[in-house]
Formats: C-alpha cells, sequence, structure tokens
C-alpha cells in the first residue's frame, strides 16, 4: 500500500506580482534592460489549506535566479533564446531537508492591468515560471509531470478538463510510492506517468543520471572534485545550464554516500547573491556563467567550471593515496571507456572472471551504468576505510582514535602517517563525524552499506551480494482520473 504522504505538495506560479521592484528593491518599471524582482503569483493548495508546510519564502527568487526581464516579444519558432527552459532546483531547509523543485521557465504576456499601472510598453512579456514542490527526490516523475501540464496550458486544442482541477487532482491525489514495494500509476490528461522508489536496501534515491557529470568533467577533474567535496572545501560550480548545476550538484552529493554533506547547499545561486560566495565556511553552490564574479574574492575557493573541465582553486586540494586512487581512476575509466581500457583482452566469457562494469559500459548510459559508478565509490570507501570500525572509541570526544587508525594504516601500507593528509583531513571532516554518529544510532542507520560491503570483501564475495539478490514485482497502484466539472479557468 502506497504511503499517506504526496509526491507534489505544491503547484506554484511566479513572475512579474502586481508590485513591481527592480533587484535592487526600487519600485516601479526602469526600463526592459533592468532585471526585475520576482514574486508568487499563484499556489494550490492555497495557504492554511494544506497538509504541508507553505513554499518557502525565498522559492521565486531560486526559481527564477536571474530575476524577471521584460521583452518586447514572446517565443519565436526562429530563436532559441525564446524557448521555455525546463530545469530542476534544489533547497535546503534549516534542519538539512531538502525541497525539490521542477521548473519551465517561459515568456509570458503581461496583464494590462499592470501595463497601465507601470507604464510598461503595450503587449509586453516578461518572464513566469510553473513549478511543482516535493520532498521527494523525485526528479524524472516532477518534470515529466509539470511539462505535460505546461503542453495542456498552451495546446491549441485545450485540454478535456479545467487546467486547474487537473492540477488539484493531480497535487492531492498521488501518493508517494513505499520504497520497494509499489508502483504508482497516474493520468494528466491523456499522459500516463508512474513512479516508483528502491528499495530500502538499495542505494539512496537517486532519481537523476550521472552521465552529466561524466560528460562534463574527466576522470582526473571528477576525482579532484571529489576529493574538494569529501574535504568540505568551498566548491563554486559555474554553467550556463541551470539543470547542469543542479544535477551535477546532486550527483557528487550521491558520490559522496556513506557520507553526508554538512554545510551550506544551493545548487542554484540567485545572481544577486553572489556575495555569498565570500563566506568563510564550507558550501556547495553554483551559480550561473553568465554572472559576473570579478569583484569577488575567491581565494580558498575551489570554482568548477562545467562548460570548459577545468578546475581552479589556490589552495592545494591533497591527493587520495595512491592505491585508492589508482583503484577509483582505473574502475572509472572501466566504466566510461571499456573498448579502450579492454583493448588487449579477448571476447570470450570466463564465468567470474567477466567483469560486469565492462559489460554494463558496452551499452548506452542508463541506469545500469548510474549504479556501476555509486558502486564503485562505495567499493572506494570500503579501501580507504578499511577497519575504521575497530578504531570507534565512545570514550573519545570525536568517537574515533584517528591516531591509532593511521598508524594502523601506516603500517599495512608502508607509508608514513605524515604522507597521509589527504585521510587525515577526512577523518577531521563534519561528514565522517555525522557518519560516526549515525553508526551509533542502530534505529536509524539499520541499513549500513558500507559495512556491508567490507564484510562481503573480508569474505571474497562479490560486492553485488550487499544488495536483495531478489526484488518482487511492485504492486501497481493506479489512481483513478477523476471526472471534474468547472469553470474553464487556465493559469496562463
Amino acid at each position: 500500500m502506497a504511503s499517506t504522504s504526496r509526491i507534489f505538495e505544491y503547484f506554484v506560479v511566479c513572475g512579474l506580482g502586481p508590485e513591481i521592484r527592480a533587484l535592487d528593491g526600487v519600485k516601479g518599471f526602469h526600463g526592459a534592460e533592468e532585471m526585475y524582482m520576482p514574486a508568487f503569483i499563484d499556489q494550490f493548495p492555497h495557504s492554511g489549506h494544506a497538509l504541508y508546510p507553505p513554499p518557502p519564502p525565498q522559492l521565486p527568487t531560486c526559481v527564477l535566479p536571474a530575476g524577471v526581464r521584460i521583452y518586447s516579444s514572446g517565443l519565436d519558432a526562429n530563436d532559441v533564446s525564446t524557448y521555455p527552459r525546463s530545469y530542476p532546483i534544489v533547497l535546503t531547509e534549516g534542519d538539512g531537508s531538502k525541497i525539490y523543485v521542477s521548473c519551465i521557465a517561459f515568456r509570458d504576456p503581461i496583464c494590462e492591468d499592470i501595463t497601465e499601472a507601470y507604464q510598461i510598453p503595450a503587449k509586453s512579456f516578461a518572464d513566469k515560471c510553473i513549478c511543482f514542490v516535493s520532498h521527494s527526490p523525485c526528479f524524472q516523475v516532477l518534470r515529466d509531470a509539470l511539462e505535460e501540464i505546461f503542453v495542456l496550458c498552451f495546446s491549441p486544442a485545450g485540454c478535456s478538463k479545467p487546467l486547474w482541477d487537473i492540477i488539484s487532482h493531480v497535487v492531492s491525489n498521488v501518493p508517494l510510492p513505499t520504497p520497494g514495494k509499489d508502483r504508482v500509476l497516474f493520468a494528466i490528461d491523456n499522459c500516463l506517468l508512474s513512479a516508483e522508489t528502491p528499495p530500502k536496501e538499495w542505494l539512496p534515491h537517486a532519481d537523476i543520471s550521472f552521465q552529466p557529470l561524466v560528460q562534463c568533467l574527466d576522470v582526473d577533474k571528477l576525482i579532484q572534485l571529489f576529493t574538494a567535496v569529501l574535504l568540505e572545501r568551498r566548491i563554486l560550480l559555474r554553467s550556463n545550464k541551470y539543470t547542469l548545476l543542479t544535477l551535477v550538484s546532486e550527483a557528487i552529493c550521491h558520490l559522496i554516500y556513506p557520507i553526508r554533506w554538512q554545510h551550506v547547499y544551493i545548487p542554484i545561486i540567485f545572481s544577486s547573491g553572489v556575495d555569498y560566495i565570500d563566506a568563510p565556511t564550507p558550501y556547495m553552490m553554483g551559480l550561473h556563467s553568465g554572472v559576473d564574479t570579478s569583484g569577488v574574492t575567491m581565494d580558498g575557493v575551489v570554482v568548477v567550471d562545467l562548460e570548459y573541465n577545468r578546475i581552479t582553486t589556490t589552495e592545494e586540494i591533497p591527493p587520495i593515496p595512491e592505491s585508492e586512487h589508482n583503484f577509483l581512476r582505473g574502475e572509472i575509466l572501466k566504466l566510461l571507456q571499456p573498448n579502450v581500457v579492454g583493448i588487449d583482452y579477448m571476447k570470450i566469457n570466463l564465468g567470474s572472471m567477466s567483469d560486469h562494469s565492462l559489460r554494463a559500459a558496452t551499452k548506452s548510459w542508463g541506469q545500469e551504468h548510474d549504479f556501476q559508478l555509486r558502486l564503485i565509490f562505495l567499493r572506494f570507501f570500503a579501501r580507504i576505510m578499511s577497519g575504521y570500525r575497530n578504531f570507534i572509541d565512545n570514550a573519545l570526544q570525536t568517537g574515533f582514535n584517528a591516531q591509532a587508525f593511521l598508524k594502523k594504516r601506516s603500517r599495512a601500507t608502508n607509508q608514513p602517517v605524515e604522507s597521509m593528509s589527504m585521510i587525515m583531513q577526512f577523518i577531521e571532516t563534519q561528514g565522517f563525524l555525522d557518519y560516526l554518529e549515525r553508526c551509533n544510532n542502530a534505529e536509524e542507520f539499520t541499513n549500513n552499506l558500507l559495512d556491508k560491503l567490507q564484510d562481503a570483501t573480508g569474505r571474497g564475495q562479490n560486492p553485488l551480494a550487499i544488495f536483495p539478490s531478489h526484488v518482487a514485482d511492485p504492486e501497481i497502484i493506479t489512481i483513478a482520473d477523476s471526472e471534474i466539472e468547472g469553470s474553464g479557468q487556465t493559469i496562463c
């Protein structure tokens, strides 16, 4: 049976509000060259009539991070820059929980009341954004559903029911699937959509593709970014595509599993928030490459240019120890470049000797590649944290005997402790200390895949043995399409 929680918590419309202000706060219309403050325009459910807390007040500035621009024309089929844009964003609440938002931004006619009140040229257009808001990381179903709503909004044929009634039905009736138990089917007009989440015994739910990450960064840059995140540096991602900023941020957070990012997390920062880059504490933020940062101090910031496969920083990022680095680099290359890595190998089936990741990599990128990439990084943690459980000591303030752990590693690798700068920094991070606390909380951390992997490796088992060998077919839960009548009100 599906849970009582819902996938879609709110449908929200943001754009040019009834009170127009420039980004600097000055009220009024100051020309088409100026950018204006986005505002809430409408939402469902309305405030005070929802099961969930209201959308965060900063949502408009987050879904339209550059602000609202006013245009003399709308969509032009011959001009790609006028096309609607579909992208996800992620917001972080005070308690660390995430809010997932799917957005579609487009040019929409400004209503006559506003153009007359502020003396804006007639038949002008402005940026508007519709979005679904959720606490569930169901990126794909959020996007698919929103795109169907958008198509219905602008379809010349219209839709079979009033649009707000369709939105109301989806938001009010589509439950969050029980992990590994069921698949929820629902319809938006004539389009059938589905949602399901993996069993709790698997890696955490990641409804994204990791392909953009490995396409934007080569293997060495990927490992450098991974190391900087693991050591809790100040990370600034740059791209001219909002979707890339969010997907890469989410992907790298999943690759550091079982460690959790503990600091400021803003995958897309609004343009007027560039001063946040000067913050002295660790953060992971994404900023559109069109935003000027020449006036911002970048000392110590790890700047990752996703357009040009480039990482720059004024501070050294200590390298991963050679053994673990060679493993990580080699396994990623096997996954990404199987025809090069395996060019000398005979193409025959040798049973247990055949490499699962090599076989997966011969196909076009899909969910199996995402899983294999995540498993490679989990295997990395199993190596670099080998034997860590023997050094958990709750009598110590940190809960971990770092000195004894490093000495044991020094003896095992024949390397002096002084050469383990990366590991020494890692075991002092908040992420590692948080992991140790969760290890001591049996109720919260019953499915520790790292411990299972280390145990399986010690027994000589295949790493895949840590996952359920058989997963039952999910129960199909169909959400009936209600027969509703209404006034034909639209949102556009």
